[in-house]
This record gives C-alpha cells, structure tokens and sequence, in this order.
C-alpha cells in the first residue's frame, strides 16, 4: 500500500486490495502453482473463508502463525517508525486481545507443512 502511496489505515482500500490478491491467487491455485497468503486473518472466520476457498480449488493448505510479546512488537515498530500516524502500544494491546488464537480444533484442518530436506 505504501508503495502505491495508499494510506495504510485506509481500510477500505486495504480490503479491495486483499480481494484482488485473492482473486489472483485462487487462479494461481487453479493452475497448481503455490500461494502465501501473508496478511493479517485475526479471526477464525477469516482464516477459513481462505480454507474453504482453496480447499474448494482441490489445493493443500497449511496454517503458518508466529507470536510474539507486546514489549517485542512494540520496540520493532518504534524502531521502524514508518506507519503515519505512528501505532500506539495501546494500539498493540487491544489488537493482541482482538487476535483468536487457533485451536488446536481448527489447527486440525490445515495440512502439515511440507518439510524437505536440503542437505
């Protein structure tokens, strides 16, 4: 968004593009090319909309998730300096509380990463 002088706190704008980038995958995935999906699927719902849509394609899906502690997340984004305006830490809180954790349930959907050896 930011190289397309975007506003990144424009959420409109930010949901016709994750529609486009969809768009564009679902037919990369048609084709049997791999996709990677990294934006942010807070919630459950979300995260298997994406699912179903792929699995409805006939391609594998794997779940990826990272975590890390507020302190962590707050001194990358200070050290970045680049949202205008700036994220609070606030900000990050309420955020980390708004994010649903997958279960272990839903975990069971996904397929296992696919691991191969490189030495």
């Amino acid at each position: 968004m930011t190289a397309l002088a975007i506003d990144v706190w424009d959420a409109a704008a930010r949901a016709r593009i994750e529609a486009l980038q969809w768009s564009h995958a679902q037919r990369l995935l048609e084709t049997g090319n791999v996709v990677i999906l990294e934006w942010g699927t807070w919630s459950r719902s979300e995260r298997h909309a994406l699912w179903a849509g792929a699995r409805a394609l006939g391609a594998a899906v794997e779940l990826h998730t990272m975590t890390a502690p507020v302190e962590e997340l707050w001194e990358r984004i200070e050290s970045r300096a680049a949202e205008h305006p700036p994220i609070t830490r606030d900000q990050i809180e309420q955020w980390q509380e708004q994010f649903e954790t997958p279960t272990e349930e839903e975990l069971a959907l996904y397929d296992r990463p696919l691991i191969k050896d490189l030495s």
